[in-house]
């Protein structure tokens, strides 16, 4: 095990648990496949407990926290204690590289994105999220401290499209009420699921606020909730099938 973090978050000590709630979510899935288009072999960085990994190519996971390693299913192919600055391997090998809600967490940006370009000879795909929507998400009115600090994390896309040079695309994901993936705006009409402990620990950003902050962040959506508030304001999210927020796929082309 690593004496440090590989990144802004210690996933050793609060990612016990990940993968029951940050579940790969369908439709997400199919656009990051399709953005990969036919390559074959794939370097996935940050992988994490393995969401995202398409099982018809020849995937090559990267993640540096023994305890996300752990819980990755056993039919995926176990990943490589590694980080996004020093990838061990020698230039354009892989078809094409993955990164999902990842490069916020990285140590040093513009090395791990120009990593990624290094071994890579067609498309890097990166799923992330925009900071200027996502200190919008209406959480922030029961934290903002937490949204605020979520949102200075994210890297601003058009400094990840700079960094990767050439040509990108960005595409805005519309998120699904019943989104599987539990990151916070996924919960944009489910606000009942920020009371569950489970789901808190599941988002890292919570990790950053004091327990004292976060005891006082709950205890606010709970009233929100109880005296109506909350519903007057945003009931409106109850009844949409998706959100467009934050999400954005970015498509950088070889």
């Amino acid at each position: 095990m690593r004496k440090e973090p590989a990144g802004d978050f210690d996933y050793e000590i609060g990612g016990q648990g990940y993968s029951s709630i940050r579940r790969p979510e369908p439709r997400f899935a199919d656009e990051i496949r399709r953005a990969l288009g036919d390559a074959r072999s794939l370097i996935n960085v940050g992988a994490g407990a393995g969401s995202y990994e398409p099982t018809d190519m020849d995937v090559t996971p990267i993640e540096p926290s023994a305890s996300m390693r752990a819980q990755r299913p056993s039919h995926l192919t176990p990943a490589i204690d590694a980080v996004a600055e020093e990838l061990p391997f020698a230039d354009k090998v892989f078809d094409a590289a993955l990164a999902t809600v990842t490069i916020h967490q990285w140590r040093d940006l513009a090395t791990g994105l120009a990593e990624l370009r290094r071994v890579t000879r067609g498309n890097v795909v990166i799923m992330t999220f925009d900071p200027e929507e996502l200190e919008k998400f209406w959480l922030g009115e029961f934290s903002p401290a937490l949204m605020t600090y979520e949102a200075g994390r994210m890297p601003a896309l058009a400094k990840v499209t700079e960094l990767l040079g050439g040509t990108s695309h960005v595409k805005n994901l519309p998120i699904p009420f019943d989104c599987e993936d539990g990151f916070a705006e996924s919960y944009f009409g489910r606000p009942e699921a920020f009371l569950d402990e489970r789901v808190r620990r599941s988002q890292s950003a919570w990790g950053f606020l004091s327990n004292e902050d976060e005891i006082a962040a709950v205890r606010a959506l709970q009233t929100g909730l109880d005296d109506g508030s909350w519903d007057a304001r945003h009931g409106h999210l109850r009844r949409q099938h998706e959100y467009h927020g934050a999400l954005r796929l970015i498509t950088a082309l070889p």
